[in-house]
């Protein structure tokens, strides 16, 4: 299980219309941020909708009663329903709000726009626990709900819906619900099997040495949704090399960002909402668990403005883009300055944020100066006073009974109880205790006279807090003016978290130079060079890298060989590497050049799909139209073992024009595949090349190599290799033998004829992939030249190979 803070904080509004338009609204509760989507959605499965769905992790979903959906697709009600039945909470409204009234206005053909925001924004906002406003059928009056809820951040939703169209795009690479699970991004495919312990199999758990809640956040959504702009990811990589080069910085800054508690993006959240004013009249104890996370906050944000004149120090000589300009736009930030002397005015200066429990609460009773309150000083001398008898009856019942080992532990539910090791009790303890529960070696109880004292104790603690909250009250009021300098600190304390805590730890622990810096291009050739997978390199010291090459001259590569031989694992390396160097971190790679990506495609695996009525072979159909239906140039194509679920002839037909789409839309496609006939592809197209996993073959048993080598090589039979060490007859398998034998013979000869019938248009290819390298390579003019005189050379004599 993830730790609390962990926990998705979001909720999100789900609607569609009859033109496959789907609108998606998703309020972060713990950072009061709101986001907006609208789509065409694709796929009849609802692939878009699902990604949406993952990248957020919802913890609560909300979707309008009628069904508007498209023909032929379930809807987004039943979506939910369906597929978040067990671990989401899924609250359908009615038409109370008068949804279906805003709806009828919406034309099939017409957009959703504004209205699917206007709309998921309303269904969110009614969820809200701290909206109290019953929202009227007239949507047009939004203007006077957003006036009378005291919710800062929601005039941001006015905002948008009156700018309209004019939403600023991040550049971000697209994710899919399939590449996700495939690639093992966040979870193993089987982590049910392999436990709680393997979860470092995940890119995702790997790379989570970071130390804030909203960093490790950050890094989850980095991984979903990598970057695309080349000059943010390098602004990235520039402040990964000055921390790999200057160790003195590197360590400074870790240590550093150890003084900033771990939720400091959480605290954001209670000062983006306006309270509601504090009187005598409504003092109560439903206020008391309120105004104690609102001291807590302040106390937090406290620590944290005091521990930056620390990052300005560590930061002060930094040269990285990202690192001045963290220096510059906070650490010399005079605003936060300000904020920490008005804290300072009415918080005592011992006070510090801390997470152990009965700490944290004396800090929140002992906040405010002393003598600014006189109901407060004497709440706190009742708290002290009830605290003082706990620990005094402690001693009591050690001497008493005879319990030298005794402990008092303290925890915000049931308040301090007491802990005895089993061995100190000869027998059974006094009836004096009561609520005896084992724990472990050890015994939790309670006493009456320690019940009594801990409702004293929580009820003296109640009243600290709200007479505290009324002390600062103009502190929050103050604090909520520069409201936004709060959120940029808390977005630079996550990005350095992440970079620092992930990215460059991650890299440190790692022997010199496995990993390094790669390099992008717009539209030139994607080059790895002794790549590494980054998850299976740590589980196994013997890794073998491989090479990758595509571009525009060979931009589909064929990946053969036997089973086991490395082919699925070759594949995912080479995703989980353009997804690192995307989010800007160094790659185990020797070298690496990367073609930025808008989405990266997956086909991998298989399995039938029970719920949708899904076989084998549709839920591999389903996935690759929805490759085919939403692939673009930019695009990486990651296929596995396509048409092996039908019948052979079938599975090759469709394996064969898939390529053949693909090949034509210049898009680069890694295929992996045990159909040899597909090798034929390269006897006709000069744009795909064949490269095959090594094998040997020892006394009728496979020898793995895991090389990747050029060309096609045949290892004789070795399905049926692998088929006696399962324990088929040898009459089945030599029955087997001599049909493949016969069908094999057949093939030899036709690739032959396609060899010499196209050889020609391969050379001229080849010459074009020497030239698309020569372009984007960093040799000098001299070198240039030396290289194109061989290139003539060897094209008029014929001995350009590939």
């Amino acid at each position: 299980m993830e730790e609390d803070g962990e926990r998705s904080s979001f909720i999100i509004g789900l609607i569609e219309n009859r033109a496959k338009e789907v609108g998606v609204a998703a309020f972060d509760l713990r950072l009061a941020s709101l986001h907006l989507s609208q789509y065409i959605e694709t796929s009849s499965s609802y692939q878009n909708t699902k990604t949406l769905l993952h990248f957020y992790d919802p913890m609560v979903i909300i979707v309008p009663p009628n069904k508007l959906a498209p023909d032929g697709m379930v809807g987004v009600s039943e979506l939910v329903d369906r597929c978040y039945t067990s671990t989401k909470k899924v609250l359908i409204l009615d038409d109370i709000l008068g949804f279906d009234s805003l709806l009828s206005n919406v034309h099939p053909n017409t957009k959703l726009c504004r209205l699917s925001w206007l709309v998921g924004a309303l269904m969110i906002l009614r969820e809200l626990c701290w909206l109290k406003v019953w929202l009227p059928r007239n949507h047009l009056l939004l203007a006077w709900i957003l006036i009378t809820s005291s919710i800062i951040s929601v005039w941001l939703l006015l905002l948008l819906l009156s700018n309209g169209r004019k939403q600023r795009k991040v550049s971000l690479l697209q994710t899919t619900h399939y590449r996700v699970q495939n690639l093992e991004i966040i979870e193993p495919l089987h982590s049910s099997l392999w436990g709680i312990n393997n979860k470092k199999r995940s890119l995702f758990h790997m790379l989570k040495t970071t130390k804030t809640i909203g960093g490790t956040r950050l890094l989850r959504a980095n991984l979903l949704q990598p970057l695309k702009d080349i000059e943010t990811i390098n602004a990235r990589l520039d402040c990964l090399d000055e921390l790999m080069s200057n160790e003195e910085l590197f360590f400074g800054v870790s240590q550093v960002l150890r003084k900033f508690p771990k939720e400091t993006d959480r605290v954001l959240c209670h000062f983006c909402f306006k309270p509601k004013q504090v009187t005598n009249e409504v003092l109560g104890h439903a206020n008391a668990r309120k105004s104690q996370v609102l001291i807590a906050s302040i106390i937090l944000l406290k620590t944290a403005l005091e521990a930056l004149p620390l990052l300005s120090k560590v930061l002060k000589d930094a040269k990285s883009f990202i690192l001045c300009n963290i220096y510059k736009s906070v650490c010399e930030n005079e605003k936060y300055a300000s904020i920490r002397k008005r804290i300072e005015v009415v918080i005592d200066e011992d006070v510090l944020h801390s997470r152990v429990p009965f700490v944290a609460r004396t800090q929140q009773c002992f906040a405010v100066k002393a003598g600014v309150d006189g109901l407060l000083d004497v709440a706190r001398r009742s708290f002290c006073d009830t605290s003082e008898a706990i620990h005094s009856l402690a001693n009591k019942y050690r001497e008493e009974f005879k319990l030298p080992n005794l402990k008092m532990p303290f925890n915000n539910r049931q308040g301090f109880y007491f802990s005895i090791p089993q061995k100190d009790i000869n027998g059974k303890l006094p009836s004096k205790f009561i609520q005896v529960l084992k724990h472990g070696k050890n015994i939790h109880c309670s006493t009456l006279e320690l019940a009594s004292l801990n409702v004293r104790n929580k009820s003296a603690a109640e009243e600290c807090y709200m007479r505290t909250e009324l002390c600062v009250e103009g502190l929050i009021d103050a604090i909520q003016k520069d409201v936004s300098i709060l959120t940029m600190l808390a977005e630079v304390l996550c990005l350095l978290d992440m970079i620092v805590n992930s990215f460059a730890h991650t890299i440190s622990i790692k022997p010199v130079d496995r990993y390094t810096r790669p390099e992008f291009t717009e539209n030139g050739p994607m080059a790895i060079d002794a790549g590494r997978h980054p998850v299976l390199e740590s589980l196994h010291n013997d890794f073998v890298p491989n090479n990758i090459f595509l571009s525009e001259a060979s931009n589909m590569v064929v990946v053969m060989g036997p089973n086991m031989s490395g082919k699925s694992t070759y594949l995912q390396q080479v995703c989980l590497i353009v997804i690192l160097a995307q989010i800007g971190c160094y790659v185990p790679a020797r070298f690496s050049i990367i073609r930025v990506v808008d989405r990266i495609f997956t086909r991998i695996g298989t399995g039938d799909n029970l719920e949708s009525n899904s076989s084998t072979f549709m839920t591999e159909m389903k996935e690759t139209a929805y490759l085919m239906q939403n692939v673009s140039p930019r695009s990486l194509i990651v296929m596995d073992e396509l048409g092996r679920a039908t019948s052979s002839s079938d599975g090759f037909a469709i394996a064969w024009s898939c390529c053949e789409h693909l090949l034509s839309l210049k898009v680069y496609t890694i295929f992996a595949t045990h159909m040899e006939n597909l090798s034929e592809l390269a006897s006709i197209y000069p744009n795909v090349k064949i490269l095959h996993f090594e094998v040997d073959v020892k006394n009728n048993r496979l020898d793995f190599k895991f090389n990747l080598r050029d060309g096609l090589r045949r290892v004789p039979h070795y399905g049926l290799l692998l088929a006696r060490v399962a324990g088929l007859p040898s009459s089945v398998i030599e029955t087997a033998r001599s049909i493949t034998e016969r069908i094999t013979e057949k093939e030899m000869r036709r690739m032959e004829v396609n060899c010499t019938q196209y050889e020609s248009i391969q050379m001229i290819y080849r010459v074009a992939q020497r030239l698309i390298c020569l372009k984007y390579s960093n040799q000098d003019e001299e070198a240039t030249r030396q290289a194109l005189q061989n290139l003539k050379e060897s094209y008029i004599e014929g001995r350009l190979t590939s």
